[in-house]
């Protein structure tokens, strides 16, 4: 959809922080001609903007339509799913958890969907410092690229403390087939290589996967592999988080059959 907008040349594409968590695919983007901004002030009226995937909070749509800026709406289908279970639950005056990280755009735009009033917790132990309110009704929803395991960790001891909630797993179905097929294939092997951003959230949950069964290097693109470090590795696996762009993984795989 960016591709397509930044073909049609009648007004300059913004996109609302980088498109994706991947350096050089931004980068690909910025150099046919998309300008990348943080707040939507900073872009002028009748313009366009990408929301990227991650998506937003409802108070950008309303400042958009307020500036006259065209929105180009790539949210992901599941994070859109979860908009509107907040939003729908906190109208039915439900108070809302989010499983994932605060900082994470993913989950400040679905905290912006409930009225930024969501309890946003990122690992178990967090839990015993909240004081939760005991007659009060609970939905709980993660962010699309949590962990699984961590996540049902979670899950197990709110159950334990909540009265009352709804537990709904928003984790992206992609994500936990491919969180599963890293796990198994890092089993198998003697070093596993994950292709992606550094600020990928998703890439950084494989590398923490297959750290645990087995040597892992995380990496960009195939300049950051060392052929002399590889070569005492009789078998490798490759994984990439879900923003990698093919290209960057065929040249990986490309690299690795030279030597």
């Amino acid at each position: 959809m960016a591709s397509d907008e930044l073909d049609d040349k009648s007004t300059q594409v913004y996109s609302l922080g980088p498109l994706i968590h991947n350096k050089q695919a931004v980068n690909k983007y910025e150099e046919k001609g998309l300008k990348v901004v943080e707040e939507i002030e900073n872009i002028p009226s009748n313009e366009r903007v990408i929301i990227r995937s991650h998506g937003v909070g409802e108070n950008i749509y309303n400042e958009a339509e307020t500036k006259s800026v065209k929105i180009v709406d790539t949210t992901c289908p599941f994070v859109k799913k979860i908009h509107k279970i907040v939003n729908d639950f906190s109208k039915k005056g439900y108070k809302i958890i989010i499983i994932g990280n605060k900082t994470h755009p993913e989950v400040i735009g679905i905290n912006g969907w409930c009225g930024n009033n969501a309890i946003v917790i990122k690992s178990i132990d967090e839990i015993d410092n909240i004081e939760f309110d005991k007659d009060a009704k609970y939905c709980v929803v993660s962010q699309t690229t949590v962990d699984i395991d961590k996540y049902e960790e979670i899950i197990s001891k709110l159950n334990e403390v909540l009265n009352d909630a709804t537990m709904k797993n928003t984790i992206c179905s992609a994500t936990k087939e491919r969180q599963l097929s890293a796990k198994n294939l890092a089993k198998e092997v003697d070093c596993m290589i994950v292709i992606g951003g550094k600020h990928s959230s998703n890439t950084q949950k494989l590398v923490n996967i297959c750290k645990d069964l087995t040597n892992t290097f995380a990496i960009e693109t195939k300049d950051e592999l060392n052929k002399e470090e590889l070569k005492n590795y009789k078998s490798i696996g490759i994984t990439a988080g879900a923003s990698t762009p093919d290209w960057i993984i065929s040249e990986v795989i490309e690299f690795l059959e030279s030597i």
